[in-house]
């Protein structure tokens, strides 16, 4: 049985047996917090233990890094959202020790694709239109610097209210344990939010 036949028929018993009644919630978070964090697999069960949260409590928004890296773009789109549309208060960028995204270099990325069947002319195709593709695929030198740009990049956001609190956090991914590096509560709503003495 494949990967997705599992899943499924996983899914048909989960709904038969009314399975999802345990997790009804509506559409807004209860605890008006928007987070962005990493999509590693370590963290799917224990960053929510560890933070206390249940299902409807927040929005959780995940990409490779837990990184904003660019002002227009989906994640940042995504945190306007949950602002503007779903009543969040408050941001949380939170990253973690031995991320995949630190130190990762994009010759390893692309040298790794290109061994998948990514045509070489396909790879001059991008980098002629512009695409700097090494800026794309690189990753960052520690995870503290990395929470820190995310949380410049929203604190500084034109579109975002200045009445929004914005977090940086590191997480260990053995023990959940959280490292607060920007505390968004006593950074000036008007300017960048600065790097705080980490708390453990």
């Amino acid at each position: 049985m494949s990967l997705i036949q599992d899943i499924l028929e996983f899914n048909g018993e989960f709904v038969r047996s009314r399975q999802y009644e345990a997790y009804r919630t509506d559409r807004f978070p209860n605890k008006k917090l928007v987070i962005l964090s990493c999509m590693d697999t370590r963290l799917v069960e224990l960053l929510p233990r560890a933070m206390n949260l249940r299902n409807g409590d927040v929005k959780v928004i995940k990409n490779a890094g837990a990184i904003v890296s660019h002002p227009f773009g989906s994640v940042m789109r995504s945190i306007l959202v949950a602002v503007y549309e779903l009543g969040a208060t408050e941001v949380a960028v939170i990253g973690h020790h031995g991320c995949g995204m630190a130190q990762l270099q994009a010759r390893q990325v692309l040298d790794k694709a290109l061994a998948r069947g990514v045509s070489p002319q396909t790879l001059e195709t991008l980098e002629t239109a512009g695409v700097d593709l090494h800026q794309f695929l690189s990753g960052f030198s520690t995870v503290e610097a990395a929470v820190q740009q995310s949380v410049r990049l929203v604190k500084a956001h034109p579109l975002l209210p200045r009445d929004v609190f914005v977090h940086g956090m590191v997480v260990d991914p053995e023990t959940g344990a959280l490292q607060w590096l920007i505390n968004g509560y006593e950074a000036d709503c008007g300017q960048e939010a600065s790097l705080a003495q980490p708390t453990l």
